[in-house]
């Protein structure tokens, strides 16, 4: 049996995939989270074979979730369900670690065979992604400009877009002002931006928060 822990901040998401992975014979699922953070309290209990889990949640990022989970259990996979169109987070999150990733609207037998995927330790890559892939590849520098962040400038871009404040970030992150400061200019410069409501403006137009 394949052991699922569906993270989603929707109760009415999660009680529908919990009820058609039902139907799945070789599928069962043992957990549920509303947020980030919930999310890895069932990491650290380890009874789990592949988390399926939205990217936007409350508390959270969906990459800030999908950094500390990769950093406690590097080889659990990480199926992304998401609401945001693949074009949007798609490339950003395989490169970040995640198995998978797969926009609401797909099929559900999409997540079905993404799920078996995932479980056998393989990527799951749909043929839009991989068009993406390999664009990525022959156009070399042609790649959105967030594309180029590294994970933690990702972090601290998409929670500074949301208009969260460098100290609160220090907080949260267990990193100090000066540190957090330090990712801020990098993302500035790597971004070609110069404010915080520029951080944001990107953001919301790339479809990267909501």
């Amino acid at each position: 049996m394949i052991r699922i822990a569906i993270v989603d901040d929707h109760a009415m998401v999660r009680a529908g995939l919990r009820q058609f992975f039902a139907d799945q014979v070789d599928f069962v699922v043992v957990a549920e989270a509303g947020t980030g953070r919930e999310a890895l309290d069932i990491v650290r209990k380890g009874e789990v074979d592949v988390i399926v889990m939205d990217i936007a949640m409350p508390d959270q990022s969906g990459v800030d979730a999908l950094a500390a989970i990769k950093a406690r259990a590097p080889d659990l996979p990480v199926l992304i369900l998401s609401g945001f169109p693949e074009a949007h987070y798609a490339t950003t999150l395989l490169r970040q670690g995640a198995a998978g990733y797969l926009n609401k609207d797909c099929d559900p037998e999409d997540i079905v065979k993404a799920i078996r995927t995932v479980y056998r330790g393989r990527k799951y890559i749909t043929a839009g992604v991989a068009e993406q892939l390999a664009e990525g590849l022959t156009r070399g520098g042609d790649k959105p400009l967030h594309e180029h962040l590294s994970e933690r400038e990702l972090q601290v871009f998409l929670r500074l877009a949301k208009g969260e404040t460098i100290g609160h970030l220090a907080d949260s992150m267990s990193l100090s002002v000066k540190t957090v400061s330090t990712y801020r200019t990098r993302v500035m410069e790597k971004m070609q931006l110069s404010s915080n409501s520029d951080l944001t403006y990107y953001a919301l137009k790339n479809g990267l928060i909501q």
